[in-house]
């Protein structure tokens, strides 16, 4: 038997294919799970670009599911259990998953919704966690329309921060503010206070301005750079009181933080803007759309149904 899964091909429409592979087999620690939705990020279009996810390889990390295979050593959850997964390869009809990198996905939340959390939801997560979030601290969101961005504001606001949304343009204002953000700007035009935390996905010239508007003691987290364009500091930029610029990385076992989302997700305190949705086949679409930034929140594929028709949901 075989599995559709979705492969780097450097000849290929936004370099990657749909191709026919061998079944998954699960290894210690590891259980099988069918697929049903997964979401497609810039990062997994950097991965294809960038060569860090080589020719023939599955790409992908974001999935939702149902386990088919349980874990030989009897861990993780059993064979029935809705789930959602970070895991790379996740972009194919059957995955093999680490039981410590899903969580249980109750029947009320939509896989679709679920398959959404992973990447972007964990790197909120972890990056404000990171930089220190605490009720009433000023915290920049760069991208705020983005997946990071919409995820970023809403947990910031649960926690009781400020929230000031930066977004690209005026049509993109929308999302952050339904979000909760206290204030939504295009770029950093109008920025009037000096930020504890900036959670930038952006970077270029505007990492380098939220870097000179951060507040003394602050923290920057770079978790993403969609702008594909350098950040250059002018001399003395990094000279004065103390704060930092973080790199991000989202590593280590994911199942516990991934069972949080789900759980905000239940109690109404986290939602999911979905701005594409598709079929696996319809990803060069899903990728010309992000690359474009025509997607506010998250671009979804369905891997279990083929009949989903593409579309840039509200456009």
């Amino acid at each position: 038997m075989s599995v559709r899964a979705l492969v780097v091909d450097r000849s290929a429409s936004e370099l990657m294919r749909v191709a026919e592979l061998p079944e998954p087999v699960a290894g210690p620690g590891q259980v099988v799970m069918e697929v049903s939705h997964a979401s497609l990020n810039h990062g997994d279009l950097n991965d294809a670009r960038s060569g860090r996810v080589p020719p023939g390889a599955v790409l992908g990390s974001d999935a939702a599911g149902v386990v088919t295979q349980a874990a030989a050593d009897g861990t993780g959850p059993a064979v029935g259990t809705r789930v959602v997964a970070m895991a790379p390869g996740a972009f194919a009809e059957r995955v093999a998953v680490d039981v410590t990198a899903l969580a249980p996905v109750p029947a009320s939340v939509d896989l679709a919704v679920a398959a959404a959390l992973p990447v972007a939801g964990l790197a909120a997560l972890r990056s404000l966690r990171a930089a220190g979030l605490s009720r009433e601290k000023r915290v920049l969101v760069t991208g705020a329309s983005g997946g990071v961005g919409l995820f970023a504001v809403q947990l910031a606001t649960h926690a009781g921060a400020y929230v000031i949304a930066s977004v690209g343009s005026a049509a993109r204002a929308e999302g952050p503010a339904r979000a909760g953000a206290s204030e939504v700007l295009i770029g950093l035009e109008g920025l009037s206070m000096s930020p504890d935390i900036v959670i930038d996905s952006v970077g270029g010239p505007q990492l380098v301005q939220a870097w000179d508007k951060l507040a003394p003691g602050g923290s920057l987290q770079s978790v993403g750079w969609t702008s594909g364009e350098p950040a250059v500091f002018p001399p003395y930029a990094t000279v004065g009181p103390a704060k930092s610029l973080n790199s991000f990385l989202n590593q280590g076992e994911f199942g516990g933080d991934l069972a949080t989302l789900i759980q905000l997700v239940t109690e109404g305190a986290l939602t999911v803007e979905i701005g594409w949705r598709g079929s696996l086949e319809q990803v060069a679409e899903a990728a010309k759309a992000l690359r474009e930034r025509r997607v506010s929140g998250k671009a979804i594929l369905a891997i279990g149904s083929a009949e989903t028709e593409a579309s840039v949901v509200g456009r």
